[in-house]
């Protein structure tokens, strides 16, 4: 562990010559629930040479609130700085690795008025996730269930993403007025060919085999193994990525998406999900429908008319610049759509969006604006430019990355 142990050394101590003695410290940040209360639902496994975060919310399917984020932070942070730990993994209790934000919080912290907090969620989120995409020892994702939105987003940046029979993967945020966010922009538009987008802009899901078919997860095995798996990872002690992987690989399976798979249509989302704008996607389809009277075109079709027309275009805007930006591009873009979508200064689609179909549950949002014609390039291009009335997201770039 001698290269590793130098790098950590280093990084802290860039850390000490970064900090500010007037940093608001985490003691200063809203809390949602006591102390015990955070502890519960993170809750710590450790072993000889490895430590385990097991989100611990299965009633809520493992959401994320803003004081589970900030004590994943402080764990990650102190393994990272612990000699003793060689890798770290999280995972999720009950039938869910996680869910995404716990938007109905957020919804009612919103109609409350409290959108302090709701900033403070992002903030404490993106910075958590920049946090795992420069994490210096290797880490593990165990998505064994539902993995949604940004809990796809806290597992995605791990150096190994374990998927299983049980995972269910999918990115909904443009049914409920919002996007792809928690450093979606950066992990989709890296996928093979068009694929990034189609995800994004439907809330189509994609299952363990299918991740690993387009490299979302690095490893997959049968729900049913994961005790094996689990017991042989508990007993390394190693930072060795290599020894991880051989050990993830002695109990995974080669598998191969079914006929019906949506790997297998790459072709056609690639003809109609290349286009510039989603007005021309969605005339792509119409075309594509007319002449293959395909049921998945007509269903596709139908997805993109029911979400928000805004969300649409700057979901694909986000996606189209992640392309060719860095990781923390990629969340200083996505932190000021999502400090624009929770304003509501031009559209309040991301509570209309939550109100009908996780609130009232009446499935009938009323979109502002209701068409594609109506969400302009100006509304877009406000939602992606540099905030004006408050801070940008101030990431680490310097202490974790200094070669940048």
């Amino acid at each position: 562990m001698h290269s590793l142990k130098v790098l950590v050394r280093a990084r802290r101590s860039l850390r000490k010559l970064g900090s500010s003695p007037h940093q608001r410290s985490l003691s200063a940040q809203p809390h949602y629930a006591s102390l015990d209360d955070v502890q519960d639902q993170v809750l710590v496994d450790g072993r000889a040479s490895s430590r385990t975060a097991i989100l611990n919310r299965p009633s809520a399917l493992n959401s994320l609130t803003t004081s589970m984020v900030a004590r994943l932070k402080r764990l990650y942070e102190s393994w990272e700085d612990n000699p003793n730990v060689g890798f770290v993994s999280m995972k999720g209790s009950g039938k869910a690795f996680c869910s995404g934000g716990d938007v109905i919080t957020l919804y009612h912290l919103l109609t409350g008025g409290n959108i302090e907090e709701c900033k403070t969620f992002f903030d404490t989120l993106y910075k958590f996730i920049y946090v795992q995409g420069t994490y210096l020892k290797p880490h593990l994702a165990i998505l064994d269930g539902v993995t949604m939105a940004s809990g796809a987003g806290i597992s995605l940046p791990g150096m190994f993403r374990l998927a299983t029979d049980k995972t269910v993967f999918s990115h909904p945020e443009v049914q409920i007025g919002f996007h792809p966010d928690a450093g979606a922009s950066f992990h989709l538009s890296r996928l093979p060919g068009y694929l990034g987008e189609y995800l994004a802009l439907l809330r189509d899901k994609l299952n363990g085999v299918e991740m690993v078919a387009c490299r979302l997860a690095t490893h997959y095995s049968l729900n049913a193994r994961l005790a094996l798996i689990e017991e042989r990872l508990g007993r390394l002690t190693t930072d060795d990525p290599s020894v991880i992987e051989t050990s993830l690989s002695q109990y995974g399976d080669l598998v191969y998406p079914d006929r019906r798979s949506i790997i297998h249509k790459i072709d056609v989302i690639d003809k109609c999900f290349s286009h510039d704008t989603v007005e021309e996607i969605i005339h792509a389809l119409e075309i594509e429908a007319a002449d293959s009277y395909g049921e998945w075109c007509a269903m596709t079709l139908k997805k993109l008319r029911e979400a928000s027309p805004l969300s649409l275009k700057v979901t694909l805007r986000s996606i189209r610049e992640g392309r060719f930006q860095s990781l923390d591009q990629c969340l200083t873009r996505e932190y000021r759509i999502s400090l624009r979508g929770i304003s509501g200064e031009v559209s309040k689609d991301f509570c209309e969006g939550v109100r009908a179909r996780l609130v009232d549950k009446d499935f009938a949002p009323k979109w502002d604006p209701p068409s594609l014609e109506e969400a302009t390039k100006e509304m877009v291009d406000f939602y992606v430019s540099p905030l004006i009335s408050e801070p940008e997201l101030e990431l680490p770039t310097a202490s974790r990355e200094p070669s940048v």
